[in-house]
């Protein structure tokens, strides 16, 4: 009886290590989108291989047995679709690979050693094996917004978040297990994980070390520390065995909360959340964008812009708002235009660049005269302007969110009719004022048509006409400029005959003429893209002197009011101090470092990372990846390192490192060494009053 059940042991332990041989994957298989291959696990419930992404596809883990496909794990989640002619190879050395057009290959596992096999899991995990049969590398120590039934998130690690539904790309929101043993969720768009951006923790922030994060198979969600000793249950005390869950998945969703979910064998397609981190929906810190606040309706989380700001995307109002007006009006300071408008219990990201201490009525009338202020939050008598953007806006309960006062623009109808008023009568005069113009045209025009034919009559319409010449008649007069007669201080003279080949005249081809040279200097004060006209030579011309100033000969600085165009203006401007000609060198900076990238200054369109040009540019320079400033665009890239180097230098905050315009154009033409440029300081960000 004995040697019986012995024998039923060994045969079914035979086959049973038969079974598993067999759904092992063996070096040289492969898998393709083209014949929609996959690998399947055991039960048949996942399925590792390819799936539709966008207009193409995606690697990735999915559970087979539930439609829609549930993806739980995807690879290189943040690349681009991947073309129909790519294949999945465990190659003969033991690599699992990513071939793609012209013999392209990406290495998806980093594996201290060459596999021997794989498998595709019950447990839903994707396997390596060495040649002894142990797991090597696994998906469950590489998860991406997903983990499973007996997987475990160690310190360090994080879950992320995907975009939507369908585009499993790296979305808003993470879920870190840190080394100090709290599990925390903070939003992605911040280079510092501080407590000061986190939304939910589990408290435990005195655990130690080593604490990692378990899903049990019976869906208990708890916290272990390095001993083994479980020190929380973050939902709760589970009793039933949940032999009726088919699945039960940890996730953290598109709108930053996490989620525990269930799926029953017998409950059709539908999961159920059995536990959420966060209950109020508007929790989740920067799920409405820049300048947008959340608020609740209906328990679920409706984005709203501000007044003075419109959304960036009628469709989408998650990506937040933007100003619906511009504020540059430093010039006239023409408060009239302006007035401020209150809104309660609404709570942002503190970023101020001043804090005073006042009161309402002084914060307010504070903030109409300072240009540069647009957004304040006034708490216990805490007056702080606001940078822009304002990020992780909410709706509090009760007071807790202060107040905001925001500025917004406006036309009083007093104000309207008077200027129809004025407009009208302009247009009337200006009419009035052509008809006289063109008639006493027309008049002169024909008394010099007949005087000019009377004279020509006489031969002497030569000795009485002017004309001027282009740079190809004169070059073609003086024969190449070949002849040259003498100097003098601002060019060279030369012989040349006028085109009726009757008439030797004196030539002179200017040289060196630059604004720094001359023996009165001009500040521009308002160099931007719009004052820089092309002739038909595509020469570039500067225009629009209303704003200039003029130095006296014994002048090299000048004090006056604040003149030119926001975002172009050099920080002297703000702080009263002297300004010289390099103040038109920022502004040149800020222009070069626009057509460098083809973008303006600011643009709130873009990451927050990206908005303010010269930071990004800086950035970038600073990380060697001066290629994202030339995204899809061939470059040379000692050209463009070089004139990021020039405009990063032309807009240092201290006037006297940035160099003279002379020095600018020998940068720019490679005949001068350029160092590296230190960082431009945002001079908002000096004028905070402690």
């Amino acid at each position: 009886m004995v040697a019986i059940f012995l024998f039923l042991l060994i045969t079914q332990f035979s086959t049973t290590i038969a079974q598993e041989r067999n759904l092992n994957i063996s070096l040289g298989s492969s898998l393709s989108p083209k014949n929609n291959s996959y690998w399947l696990s055991s039960s048949g419930q996942f399925a590792f291989g390819f799936y539709k992404k966008d207009n193409g596809f995606a690697l990735g883990i999915w559970m087979e047995a539930i439609q829609p496909k549930t993806v739980i794990w995807t690879a290189n989640r943040d690349d681009p679709p991947l073309r129909e002619d790519v294949k999945l190879l465990l190659s003969r050395d033991g690599r699992l690979i990513l071939q793609q057009n012209q013999g392209l290959q990406t290495t998806l596992a980093n594996a201290p050693q060459s596999a021997s096999s794989a498998s595709m899991l019950n447990t839903g995990n994707f396997v390596l094996y060495n040649s002894d049969s142990v797991i090597m590398w696994q998906t469950f120590e590489v998860p991406t917004d997903t983990i499973l039934q007996g997987q475990r998130l160690l310190a360090g690690k994080v879950l992320v978040s995907s975009i939507s539904e369908t585009n499993h790309a790296s979305g808003k929101f993470k879920l870190k297990m840190q080394t100090d043993g709290n599990l925390v969720q903070y939003p992605t768009d911040n280079p510092i994980d501080s407590e000061d951006y986190a939304y939910w923790d589990s408290g435990t922030t005195t655990a130690g070390d080593n604490v990692s994060l378990n899903l049990g198979s019976n869906g208990q969600l708890y916290l272990l520390n390095a001993t083994g000793f479980n020190i929380r249950n973050l939902n709760g005390l589970v009793t039933s065995n949940n032999s009726d869950k088919a699945f039960i998945r940890l996730t953290i969703d598109v709108d930053g909360i996490l989620r525990l979910y269930s799926h029953s064998s017998n409950q059709g397609d539908d999961w159920v959340s059995e536990w959420p981190s966060t209950t109020n929906k508007c929790d989740p810190k920067g799920l409405c964008g820049p300048n947008s606040y959340c608020t609740l309706m209906d328990q679920e989380p409706v984005c709203t812009c501000p007044p003075g700001f419109v959304f960036i995307d009628q469709e989408q109002k998650i990506l937040g708002c933007k100003r619906n007006f511009s504020t540059d009006g430093c010039i006239s300071k023409n408060r009239v235009t302006f007035s401020l408008q209150e809104f309660e219990g609404i709570a942002w990201e503190d970023n101020p660049y001043s804090n005073i201490s006042s009161s309402k009525a002084d914060c307010r009338e504070d903030c109409l005269m300072d240009c540069n202020c647009e957004v304040v939050s006034f708490k216990d008598q805490l007056c702080s302007k606001q940078k822009l953007p304002l990020r992780y806006g909410r709706r509090q309960d009760g007071d807790q969110g202060g107040t905001t006062i925001i500025k917004v623009r406006v036309i009083k109808k007093e104000r309207k009719k008077h200027l129809l008023i004025i407009l009208f009568g302009s247009v009337t005069i200006s009419v009035i004022a052509l008809t006289v113009l063109a008639i006493t045209s027309i008049l002169i025009y024909r008394y010099h048509a007949c005087k000019n034919k009377n004279i020509e009559n006489d031969g002497l319409i030569e000795d009485v006409t002017l004309r001027s010449y282009t740079y190809a008649e004169l070059e073609k007069a003086t024969n190449g400029f070949l002849d040259e007669l003498g100097r003098g201080n601002s060019g060279t003279v030369f012989k040349g005959v006028i085109p009726n080949g009757r008439r030797v005249v004196a030539i002179k081809r200017l040289e060196n003429v630059v604004a720094e040279e001359c023996e009165t200097q001009i500040i521009h004060c308002d160099i931007k893209p719009e004052n820089i006209l092309m002739d038909e030579h595509k020469c570039a011309k500067i225009a629009d002197f209303g704003l200039a100033k003029l130095l006296m000969p014994n002048q090299t600085r000048t004090y006056t009011g604040i003149r030119g165009t926001r975002g172009y203006v050099a920080p002297e401007w703000h702080g009263n101090l002297p300004i010289t000609e390099k103040a038109d060198v920022y502004s040149f900076g800020i222009m070069l470092l626009e057509i460098i990238c083809g973008r303006r200054h600011v643009d709130m369109d873009l990451p927050e990372d990206e908005v303010v040009l010269a930071n990004w540019v800086h950035d970038c320079f600073q990380a060697g990846e001066l290629d994202e400033l030339a995204k899809d665009e061939e470059v040379d890239r000692n050209k463009l390192e070089r004139m990021v180097r020039v405009g990063l230098w032309c807009i240092q905050d201290e006037p006297s490192l940035r160099p003279p315009i002379k020095k600018v154009v020998l940068m720019l033409e490679g005949t001068v060494e350029i160092p590296a440029p230190p960082s431009p300081t945002s001079f908002l960000s000096s004028l905070e009053v402690n």
